[in-house]
Protein backbone atom coordinates (compact mmCIF):
# COMPACT_ATOMS: atom_id res chain seq x y z
CA UNK A 1 0.00 0.00 0.00
CA UNK A 2 1.84 3.51 -1.18
CA UNK A 3 1.81 6.14 1.46
CA UNK A 4 0.31 9.50 0.72
CA UNK A 5 3.52 11.30 -0.07
CA UNK A 6 3.82 8.52 -2.88
CA UNK A 7 0.38 8.80 -3.95
CA UNK A 8 0.88 12.25 -4.38
CA UNK A 9 4.09 11.75 -6.45
CA UNK A 10 1.75 9.79 -8.56
CA UNK A 11 -0.28 12.42 -9.60
CA UNK A 12 1.79 14.90 -9.92
CA UNK A 13 4.54 13.70 -11.91
CA UNK A 14 4.99 15.06 -15.69
CA UNK A 15 4.78 11.96 -18.42
CA UNK A 16 6.84 13.23 -21.16
CA UNK A 17 5.05 11.69 -24.23
CA UNK A 18 3.77 13.27 -27.99
CA UNK A 19 0.61 11.00 -28.19
CA UNK A 20 -2.18 9.27 -26.20
CA UNK A 21 -0.57 5.73 -26.70
CA UNK A 22 3.08 6.91 -25.77
CA UNK A 23 3.66 5.07 -22.39
CA UNK A 24 7.67 6.92 -21.86
CA UNK A 25 9.33 9.00 -23.95
CA UNK A 26 11.65 6.20 -25.17
CA UNK A 27 8.37 3.73 -25.48
CA UNK A 28 6.40 4.80 -28.25
CA UNK A 29 2.75 3.64 -29.32
CA UNK A 30 1.12 3.31 -32.57
CA UNK A 31 -2.29 2.70 -32.82
CA UNK A 32 -3.27 0.47 -35.89
CA UNK A 33 -7.21 0.90 -36.18
CA UNK A 34 -7.81 -0.77 -32.82
CA UNK A 35 -4.87 -2.29 -31.50
CA UNK A 36 -1.90 -0.70 -30.52
CA UNK A 37 1.83 -1.61 -31.04
CA UNK A 38 5.23 -0.17 -29.19
CA UNK A 39 8.51 0.76 -30.51
CA UNK A 40 11.08 0.82 -27.56
CA UNK A 41 14.05 2.79 -27.63
CA UNK A 42 15.51 6.30 -27.44
CA UNK A 43 14.25 8.51 -30.49
CA UNK A 44 17.67 9.07 -32.67
CA UNK A 45 19.05 8.37 -36.06
CA UNK A 46 20.77 4.92 -35.81
CA UNK A 47 19.66 4.28 -32.36
CA UNK A 48 18.83 0.27 -31.61
CA UNK A 49 14.93 -0.20 -31.10
CA UNK A 50 12.80 -3.27 -30.64
CA UNK A 51 8.82 -3.41 -31.55
CA UNK A 52 6.07 -5.15 -29.82
CA UNK A 53 3.56 -6.64 -31.36
CA UNK A 54 2.48 -6.16 -34.92
CA UNK A 55 -0.79 -4.71 -35.16
CA UNK A 56 -3.63 -5.19 -37.90
CA UNK A 57 -2.88 -6.59 -41.41
CA UNK A 58 -2.09 -3.06 -43.67
CA UNK A 59 -0.31 -1.53 -41.27
CA UNK A 60 3.07 -2.54 -41.64
CA UNK A 61 3.60 1.23 -43.79
CA UNK A 62 1.99 2.84 -40.79
CA UNK A 63 4.76 0.86 -38.76
CA UNK A 64 7.59 1.56 -40.81
CA UNK A 65 6.60 5.31 -41.48
CA UNK A 66 6.67 5.66 -37.53
CA UNK A 67 10.31 3.75 -36.88
CA UNK A 68 11.62 6.01 -39.48
CA UNK A 69 10.24 9.51 -37.72
CA UNK A 70 11.88 8.16 -34.44
CA UNK A 71 14.93 6.16 -35.62
CA UNK A 72 15.88 7.55 -38.81
CA UNK A 73 15.27 6.66 -42.44
CA UNK A 74 15.31 2.70 -43.35
CA UNK A 75 15.08 2.23 -39.36
CA UNK A 76 14.89 -1.79 -38.65
CA UNK A 77 14.15 -3.06 -35.53
CA UNK A 78 16.90 -4.99 -33.36
CA UNK A 79 14.24 -7.83 -32.59
CA UNK A 80 10.00 -8.11 -32.26
CA UNK A 81 8.70 -9.02 -29.27
CA UNK A 82 5.08 -10.70 -29.21
CA UNK A 83 2.43 -10.39 -26.69
CA UNK A 84 0.84 -12.60 -27.66
CA UNK A 85 -0.07 -14.55 -31.53
CA UNK A 86 -3.99 -13.44 -31.69
CA UNK A 87 -4.82 -12.02 -35.33
CA UNK A 88 -4.83 -8.60 -34.36
CA UNK A 89 -1.55 -8.63 -32.80
CA UNK A 90 0.47 -10.44 -35.74
CA UNK A 91 -1.81 -8.77 -38.33
CA UNK A 92 1.84 -7.11 -40.33
CA UNK A 93 4.06 -9.14 -39.16
CA UNK A 94 4.81 -11.44 -42.54
CA UNK A 95 4.52 -7.78 -44.72
CA UNK A 96 7.17 -6.81 -42.11
CA UNK A 97 9.64 -9.93 -42.61
CA UNK A 98 9.67 -9.44 -46.01
CA UNK A 99 12.18 -6.36 -45.36
CA UNK A 100 13.30 -7.14 -41.75
CA UNK A 101 15.36 -9.98 -41.23
CA UNK A 102 15.51 -9.91 -37.34
CA UNK A 103 14.34 -12.58 -34.49
CA UNK A 104 10.44 -12.50 -33.10
CA UNK A 105 10.45 -13.33 -29.98
CA UNK A 106 7.57 -15.95 -27.92
CA UNK A 107 6.03 -17.46 -24.83
CA UNK A 108 6.79 -21.26 -25.96
CA UNK A 109 3.05 -21.70 -25.12
CA UNK A 110 2.55 -19.46 -28.29
CA UNK A 111 4.89 -21.01 -30.18
CA UNK A 112 2.05 -23.81 -31.98
CA UNK A 113 0.00 -20.75 -32.66
CA UNK A 114 2.89 -19.57 -34.80
CA UNK A 115 4.86 -22.25 -36.23
CA UNK A 116 1.34 -23.87 -38.59
CA UNK A 117 0.60 -26.48 -35.19
CA UNK A 118 -2.09 -25.44 -33.69
CA UNK A 119 -5.24 -22.88 -34.01
CA UNK A 120 -6.25 -20.77 -30.99
CA UNK A 121 -9.25 -22.00 -28.86
CA UNK A 122 -11.82 -20.19 -30.63
CA UNK A 123 -13.97 -16.80 -29.38
CA UNK A 124 -16.94 -16.85 -27.59
CA UNK A 125 -19.20 -14.52 -29.09
CA UNK A 126 -21.78 -14.62 -26.13
CA UNK A 127 -19.71 -12.98 -23.60
CA UNK A 128 -18.71 -9.98 -23.26
CA UNK A 129 -21.60 -8.31 -24.85
CA UNK A 130 -21.37 -5.34 -27.23
CA UNK A 131 -20.26 -5.09 -30.75
CA UNK A 132 -16.97 -6.59 -30.96
CA UNK A 133 -18.06 -9.50 -29.52
CA UNK A 134 -20.74 -10.63 -31.43
CA UNK A 135 -18.75 -10.44 -34.42
CA UNK A 136 -16.11 -11.94 -33.17
CA UNK A 137 -16.78 -15.26 -34.45
CA UNK A 138 -15.60 -14.14 -37.67
CA UNK A 139 -12.07 -13.51 -36.59
CA UNK A 140 -9.17 -15.93 -37.54
CA UNK A 141 -8.09 -17.94 -35.38
CA UNK A 142 -5.14 -19.80 -37.35
CA UNK A 143 -2.82 -20.90 -37.29
CA UNK A 144 -0.19 -19.19 -38.78
CA UNK A 145 2.98 -20.25 -39.67
CA UNK A 146 6.15 -18.03 -39.48
CA UNK A 147 8.98 -20.38 -39.94
CA UNK A 148 12.00 -19.95 -38.37
CA UNK A 149 11.78 -16.34 -37.10
CA UNK A 150 10.08 -17.55 -34.89
CA UNK A 151 12.37 -17.30 -31.66
CA UNK A 152 11.52 -19.41 -28.38
CA UNK A 153 11.69 -16.31 -25.66
CA UNK A 154 14.69 -17.08 -22.71
CA UNK A 155 13.31 -18.90 -19.86
CA UNK A 156 14.62 -16.27 -17.22
CA UNK A 157 12.58 -13.67 -19.24
CA UNK A 158 15.36 -12.24 -20.26
CA UNK A 159 15.46 -10.36 -23.85
CA UNK A 160 19.11 -9.70 -25.58
CA UNK A 161 18.05 -7.07 -27.60
CA UNK A 162 15.73 -5.18 -25.32
CA UNK A 163 18.32 -4.99 -22.01
CA UNK A 164 16.84 -3.58 -18.35
CA UNK A 165 13.23 -5.13 -19.48
CA UNK A 166 11.81 -8.78 -18.71
CA UNK A 167 9.25 -10.77 -19.93
CA UNK A 168 6.77 -11.73 -16.96
CA UNK A 169 4.44 -15.14 -18.45
CA UNK A 170 0.55 -13.80 -17.91
CA UNK A 171 -1.76 -15.89 -19.03
CA UNK A 172 -5.44 -16.58 -19.18
CA UNK A 173 -6.38 -13.98 -22.72
CA UNK A 174 -4.02 -16.62 -24.16
CA UNK A 175 -1.82 -19.61 -23.49
CA UNK A 176 1.54 -18.30 -23.47
CA UNK A 177 0.34 -14.44 -23.25
CA UNK A 178 3.43 -12.30 -21.84
CA UNK A 179 3.57 -8.86 -20.12
CA UNK A 180 7.22 -6.89 -20.25
CA UNK A 181 8.41 -4.41 -17.59
CA UNK A 182 10.83 -2.40 -16.75
CA UNK A 183 11.90 -2.30 -13.23
CA UNK A 184 14.46 1.08 -13.12
CA UNK A 185 10.60 2.95 -13.94
CA UNK A 186 8.11 0.77 -13.37
CA UNK A 187 6.99 1.11 -17.13
CA UNK A 188 4.44 -1.90 -18.13
CA UNK A 189 3.45 -3.09 -21.05
CA UNK A 190 0.64 -5.33 -21.05
CA UNK A 191 -0.64 -6.87 -23.96
CA UNK A 192 -4.43 -8.04 -23.27
CA UNK A 193 -3.81 -9.21 -20.15
CA UNK A 194 -5.72 -6.04 -18.97
CA UNK A 195 -6.70 -3.07 -21.40
CA UNK A 196 -7.73 0.23 -20.95
CA UNK A 197 -10.65 0.94 -22.73
CA UNK A 198 -13.65 -1.87 -22.87
CA UNK A 199 -12.82 -3.88 -26.02
CA UNK A 200 -15.89 -5.77 -26.24
CA UNK A 201 -18.14 -3.03 -27.08
CA UNK A 202 -17.91 -0.90 -30.44
CA UNK A 203 -18.81 2.37 -28.69
CA UNK A 204 -15.81 2.86 -26.28
CA UNK A 205 -13.51 1.06 -28.91
CA UNK A 206 -14.61 4.27 -31.06
CA UNK A 207 -14.15 6.39 -29.04
CA UNK A 208 -11.14 5.15 -26.72
CA UNK A 209 -13.24 5.65 -23.75
CA UNK A 210 -10.43 5.51 -21.17
CA UNK A 211 -10.53 2.82 -18.44
CA UNK A 212 -8.76 -0.27 -17.12
CA UNK A 213 -10.79 -3.10 -18.14
CA UNK A 214 -10.18 -6.76 -17.59
CA UNK A 215 -8.79 -8.76 -21.21
CA UNK A 216 -11.24 -8.47 -24.30
CA UNK A 217 -13.84 -11.35 -23.26
CA UNK A 218 -14.72 -13.00 -25.97
CA UNK A 219 -11.20 -14.37 -26.86
CA UNK A 220 -10.15 -15.11 -23.03
CA UNK A 221 -10.07 -18.79 -22.62
CA UNK A 222 -8.63 -19.39 -19.25
CA UNK A 223 -10.20 -16.99 -16.44
CA UNK A 224 -9.04 -17.99 -13.47
CA UNK A 225 -5.45 -17.64 -14.70
CA UNK A 226 -6.41 -13.99 -16.36
CA UNK A 227 -6.96 -13.14 -12.71
CA UNK A 228 -4.11 -14.51 -11.28
CA UNK A 229 -2.23 -12.47 -14.57
CA UNK A 230 -3.92 -9.19 -13.70
CA UNK A 231 -2.92 -9.34 -9.54
CA UNK A 232 0.45 -10.13 -10.86
CA UNK A 233 0.98 -7.12 -12.62
CA UNK A 234 -0.82 -5.17 -9.89
CA UNK A 235 1.44 -6.14 -7.58
CA UNK A 236 4.54 -4.69 -9.57
CA UNK A 237 3.13 -1.17 -8.84
CA UNK A 238 3.90 0.28 -12.35
CA UNK A 239 3.84 3.77 -13.21
CA UNK A 240 2.74 3.82 -17.01
CA UNK A 241 0.95 1.45 -19.24
CA UNK A 242 0.22 0.26 -22.25
CA UNK A 243 -1.84 -2.05 -23.83
CA UNK A 244 -2.70 -3.73 -26.25
CA UNK A 245 -6.25 -1.66 -26.70
CA UNK A 246 -7.12 1.74 -25.38
CA UNK A 247 -4.75 4.24 -24.30
CA UNK A 248 -1.97 4.65 -21.93
CA UNK A 249 -2.54 5.42 -18.09
CA UNK A 250 0.21 6.88 -16.29
CA UNK A 251 0.46 7.76 -12.33
CA UNK A 252 -2.44 7.77 -10.09
CA UNK A 253 -4.93 6.95 -12.06
CA UNK A 254 -3.04 3.87 -13.51
CA UNK A 255 -2.69 2.57 -9.87
CA UNK A 256 -6.15 2.90 -8.77
CA UNK A 257 -7.53 1.43 -11.80
CA UNK A 258 -5.35 -1.57 -11.54
CA UNK A 259 -5.83 -1.94 -7.91
CA UNK A 260 -9.76 -1.87 -8.24
CA UNK A 261 -9.65 -4.17 -11.23
CA UNK A 262 -7.64 -6.78 -9.29
CA UNK A 263 -9.87 -6.02 -6.11
CA UNK A 264 -12.90 -6.84 -8.19
CA UNK A 265 -11.66 -8.88 -10.89
CA UNK A 266 -14.42 -11.69 -10.48
CA UNK A 267 -16.88 -9.00 -11.02
CA UNK A 268 -15.46 -9.21 -14.88
CA UNK A 269 -15.95 -12.73 -15.16
CA UNK A 270 -18.80 -13.73 -17.23
CA UNK A 271 -21.58 -15.79 -15.46
CA UNK A 272 -22.01 -18.25 -18.45
CA UNK A 273 -19.49 -18.54 -21.10
CA UNK A 274 -17.29 -21.47 -22.95
CA UNK A 275 -14.26 -20.96 -20.76
CA UNK A 276 -15.98 -19.47 -17.77
CA UNK A 277 -16.32 -22.84 -15.72
CA UNK A 278 -13.53 -24.89 -17.63
CA UNK A 279 -10.76 -23.14 -19.16
CA UNK A 280 -8.82 -24.42 -22.48
CA UNK A 281 -5.68 -26.92 -21.50
CA UNK A 282 -2.67 -26.68 -24.11
CA UNK A 283 0.90 -27.41 -24.06
CA UNK A 284 3.52 -26.26 -25.72
CA UNK A 285 1.75 -28.49 -29.08
CA UNK A 286 -1.27 -26.43 -29.33
CA UNK A 287 -5.09 -27.39 -27.68
CA UNK A 288 -5.18 -30.59 -25.47
CA UNK A 289 -8.79 -30.25 -24.35
CA UNK A 290 -11.57 -27.79 -25.08
CA UNK A 291 -14.56 -27.25 -23.02
CA UNK A 292 -18.28 -27.84 -24.84
CA UNK A 293 -18.91 -24.69 -26.85
CA UNK A 294 -22.42 -22.58 -25.65
CA UNK A 295 -24.67 -22.08 -27.93
CA UNK A 296 -24.21 -18.57 -29.57
CA UNK A 297 -26.76 -18.57 -32.21
CA UNK A 298 -28.04 -15.19 -30.69
CA UNK A 299 -24.86 -13.68 -30.45
CA UNK A 300 -24.10 -14.51 -34.50
CA UNK A 301 -27.50 -13.39 -35.27
CA UNK A 302 -26.84 -10.07 -33.36
CA UNK A 303 -23.50 -9.89 -34.79
CA UNK A 304 -24.52 -10.37 -38.16
CA UNK A 305 -27.50 -7.73 -37.97
CA UNK A 306 -24.67 -5.63 -37.05
CA UNK A 307 -21.97 -6.00 -39.70
CA UNK A 308 -24.95 -5.96 -42.20
CA UNK A 309 -26.24 -2.57 -40.51
CA UNK A 310 -22.90 -0.77 -40.79
CA UNK A 311 -22.23 -2.47 -44.66
CA UNK A 312 -25.54 -0.72 -45.43
CA UNK A 313 -25.13 2.30 -44.28
CA UNK A 314 -21.43 2.54 -45.87
CA UNK A 315 -22.60 1.46 -49.38
CA UNK A 316 -25.95 3.68 -48.85
CA UNK A 317 -25.67 6.62 -51.48
CA UNK A 318 -24.12 9.66 -49.36
CA UNK A 319 -27.60 11.57 -50.60
CA UNK A 320 -29.79 9.34 -48.49
CA UNK A 321 -27.42 10.46 -45.73
CA UNK A 322 -27.75 13.99 -46.24
CA UNK A 323 -31.56 13.82 -46.55
CA UNK A 324 -31.42 12.34 -43.31
CA UNK A 325 -29.83 15.70 -41.64
CA UNK A 326 -32.54 17.98 -43.21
Amino acid sequence: MESQVELDELASEPIATQSPYDVTHDVAGLKTLFVNVFLIGEPGAGNPWVLVDAGLPGYAGQIKKKAEALFGPGAKPDAIVLTHGHFDHTGALKALLKDWDVPVYAHPLELPYLTGKSSYPPPDPAIGGGFMSYSSFIFPIGPDDFGDRIKTLPTNGTIPELPGWRAIHTPGHAPGHISLFRDADRTLIAGDAFVTTNQNSAISVATQKEEVFGPPAYFTCDWQAAEKSVKTLNNLNPTSVGTGHGVSIHGLDLRLGLTRLANHFKESIPSEGRYVKQAAVTDENGIVDMPEPTSYNVARAIGWGMLAGVLLYTLWPSSSHDDDDE
